[in-house]
């Protein structure tokens, strides 16, 4: 599970991406907590404000909307001000395959369903870039690459690719923004991704690893599949889970940390894919992690593993 950053850990790991961050007064508190849940956190919204000297509307809101309105403004000079470290009005609700692809760091971004079941505002974090978005106002490279480091400075503090990055326009067919093309943004911060950050001392504030424990993930392993209902015995489970759901081996619904029959038959997979399988010719693995698996996983996404 992926727990919301906190107010400073969102000021280290976005001024150790080289962002220029300013403190809009009472941000820190400045939130709908009590509207909603905030977290966990499964990606990054981007918008643009479709309008210009916008950094009252995004703090305040409307009677309609109330604010605020997005976690970070970004100005044409690239000045990051950061207006909310928990729930905001900036998502709405999400389509289930718009919010599934970004959960599980599709490289691929559907069309977003019409029916949208999912709460975007308590799963996405949201940056508001000035811009008319008519097509006709340009992002100054100064604001554009504030953006990408924006993006990429929260996904890296998350561990997660830049596929967990969509456009407003990507999670709702309400949405038209932003106005630049969503593809290469996501190029961009992927390429930013594979450099270090500008700044030291990001990791100290930023969320840790989680360490799975491979001895109490067997035991679930075996004793979970038979049992009624959907026990939790290990929490660990439910990082393995969300990491098999990232893989494309394991559907969301069952990312419940209940090491069930679906979660059995995807770490399967994964050990397949490993090159690993049943002791006898044609049988497939047997979904009980192995610490050779179990550690290429987490280096892939994110946690540490303890025999």
């Amino acid at each position: 599970m992926s727990a919301p950053l906190s107010a400073d850990q969102l000021l280290t790991v976005l001024r150790a991406e080289g962002v220029h961050v300013v403190e809009h007064a009472g941000w820190r508190t400045h939130n709908r907590n009590h509207k909603g849940p905030w977290g966990p956190m499964h990606g990054i919204t981007i918008h643009h404000t479709a309008g210009r000297s916008s950094l009252g509307l995004v703090y305040e809101g409307t009677a309609d909307l109330p604010g605020p309105l997005c976690h970070t403004h970004l100005a044409k000079d690239g000045t990051a001000t950061m207006i909310s470290a928990g729930r905001a009005n900036h998502a709405g609700t999400f389509a289930q395959n718009a919010y599934d692809a970004a959960v599980s760091e599709s490289s691929t971004h559907p069309r977003p369903d019409s029916a949208e079941p999912v709460d975007g505002n308590s799963h996405f974090y949201g940056i508001e870039i000035e811009n008319l978005g008519d097509g006709k106002d340009p992002y100054p490279a100064v604001q554009y690459e504030a953006a990408v480091r924006w993006a990429a400075a929260i996904c890296r503090a998350h561990h997660w690719t830049a596929d967990s990055v969509i456009g407003h326009k990507e999670g709702t067919r309400r949405k038209i923004d932003p106005s630049f093309d969503m593809g290469k943004f996501r190029r961009d911060v992927a390429a930013r991704l594979k450099t270090q950050p500008a700044g030291s001392g990001s990791s100290s504030s930023a969320p840790p690893r989680p360490t799975v424990d491979l001895s109490k993930l067997i035991a679930a392993a075996k004793s979970n599949p038979p049992a009624k209902g959907t026990p939790v015995t290990y929490d660990g489970v439910k990082t393995v889970e969300d990491a098999l759901v990232k893989e494309g081996l394991l559907a969301r619904k069952y990312a419940d940390g209940h090491y069930g029959t679906a979660t059995k038959d995807a770490m399967s997979a994964w050990q397949e894919r490993c090159g690993f399988h049943g002791r006898k010719p044609g049988q497939p693995a047997d979904g009980i992690p192995g610490l050779i698996t179990l550690t290429k996983l987490g280096k892939r996404r994110g946690f540490d593993v303890k025999e």
